[in-house]
């Protein structure tokens, strides 16, 4: 097999493996990618009718479902994976990350040496992209955001200047990618800031949904308390399994400290019966690389996301408008779906304000939210607009619902937005003007704008504003 087809086949969606760029640029450091974007830059400035349609997409380990997310037809697809090294510096105080890099790499290194970092909960999901999308993990509850955490970027800029972005140095820049995703440059090195870390404390443990309205109550309560447990993380999932033809529960349960079944998780390993557990002490390698088996590779995936807020008589309401909605596409081949719920507490929006600020838009003011999410999974193509319509229909019932009951929210997560979400545009006016006003300072031509339809832009379609830049169309 050509190595064009193996990159192909190492995207995670069937969506993204299906496009054809003109060519795969595989840079090996830093300067590769300086060189790539000075000269995709120069056809852009060119204005020359041969190039202009050489536009280009951005990859990191290729983890996002939809299609042109980072990757392209008929452009150039700039593949980081091999820039992926992991490097912890001689004091143990940060760790600095290709922008290649899955997690597993970086959990690999940490775990030997005793120390944890802020990163992903799926162990081939990229730093690069979850981090510049905001970023959720198991310590957020602790450390905040993933983006929270990051110390220091090297960017490569249009002009194919390498630069830094941190508190000193290029500080609306370091703002600016802590949610802003790929509209300002191609991150090339992470800088992330490690903690002492030993062992943990998780797993799943799988239920029958009749053991529903346990699981709703603890959920709840587990996000509304007072006290919150800041070692204490949970993902919530109700899942229909096609092959089956039956929904489950299961729960993704880690605490970030070497205790045996910690109290603060009993309300949800207590719930009987059980259909399965794996429960155990173990590290961030092990935990992160067990959900790998349940996101198979080159399937077709679609992620839909909203955010509300915490009360347990809606999230079943929630339930069951996603249960009767699912009666019109319940026989589609390769069927699993999945309603997500997690905590958004204020432990984990209140961070950023002594970390530099993110663009995320979140005020712990606006107190515990819930952040869900559909994850769908289907074979064939044919079915796309079925899967799609009926997605958007549970969120429309359930959207209605908030409004009716006062617990709808504004805040779209990047990283779980389908494209025809606008989460830039929820981080509110005032971020997303500073992030605009990044994107003229450091990208005043646009490239990152014009010429990387990927990801969700800054200016017009699905951006929260016109479609203007600089005053140009």
């Amino acid at each position: 097999m050509s190595t064009y087809h193996q990159s192909l086949l190492s995207y995670w969606s069937q969506q993204e493996q299906n496009l054809k760029p003109t060519c795969i640029l595989s840079p090996q450091n830093t300067h590769d990618v300086a060189k790539a974007i000075k000269i995709l830059s120069q056809y852009q400035a060119a204005g020359n009718e041969t190039y202009a349609g050489c536009q280009f997409a951005i990859r990191g380990a290729g983890h996002s479902p939809w299609a042109g997310s980072a990757n392209i037809d008929n452009g150039v697809t700039i593949d980081m994976t091999s820039i992926k090294s992991v490097d912890i510096n001689p004091s143990g105080t940060v760790v600095s990350v290709g922008a290649g890099a899955r997690w597993a790499d970086v959990y690999q290194k940490l775990d030997g040496a005793g120390l944890g970092v802020a990163g992903g909960r799926i162990s081939d999901v990229g730093v690069g992209g979850l981090t510049t999308g905001g970023g959720m993990s198991y310590f957020a509850p602790r450390y905040g955001f993933v983006c929270d955490q990051v110390d220091n970027f090297e960017v490569v800029l249009a002009s194919g200047k390498v630069v830094k972005a941190n508190a000193g140095e290029n500080p609306d820049l370091w703002f600016a990618l802590k949610g802003g995703s790929n509209n300002f440059g191609v991150v090339t090195r992470f800088d992330l800031k490690t903690f002492s870390q030993g062992k943990i404390w998780g797993g799943t443990v799988v239920n029958p949904i009749n053991t529903l309205p346990a699981q709703i109550s603890a959920f709840s309560n587990f996000t509304n308390a007072t006290n919150y447990d800041t070692s204490a993380s949970i993902i919530n999932t109700y899942g229909y399994l096609g092959s089956v033809g039956s929904w489950f529960v299961t729960n993704l349960l880690v605490y970030t400290k070497p205790e045996i079944d910690p109290a603060v998780l009993r309300p949800f390993t207590d719930i009987e019966p059980q259909i399965a557990s794996t429960m155990r002490l173990t590290n961030l390698t092990d935990a992160t690389s067990e959900e790998v088996k349940a996101t198979p590779y080159g399937l077709r995936q679609l992620f839909l996301t909203r955010t509300y807020g915490n009360d347990p008589a809606f999230l079943t309401d929630v339930f069951n408008i996603a249960n009767r909605t699912l009666e019109t596409f319940k026989h589609t081949t390769g069927l699993v779906y999945n309603l997500v719920y997690q905590p958004l507490p204020t432990s984990i929006t209140s961070h950023a304000a002594n970390s530099g600020g993110n663009a995320l838009g979140l005020n712990p003011a606006d107190g515990p939210q819930v952040l869900a999410l559909q994850t769908i999974q289907w074979a064939n193509e044919a079915d796309d607009e079925l899967i799609n319509n009926a997605a958007r229909d549970i969120w429309v019932q359930a959207d209605a619902l908030a409004q009716r009951k006062g617990l709808m929210r504004k805040w779209i997560y990047l990283n779980y937005a389908n494209q025809d979400q606008d989460p830039i545009g929820s981080y509110g006016e005032g971020n997303v003007e500073k992030l605009r006003a990044a994107s003229r300072k450091f990208d005043p031509n646009g490239l990152f704008q014009r010429s990387v339809p990927g990801g969700f832009k800054l200016f017009g379609k699905n951006s929260g504003g016109t479609n203007t830049r600089n005053g140009v169309a």
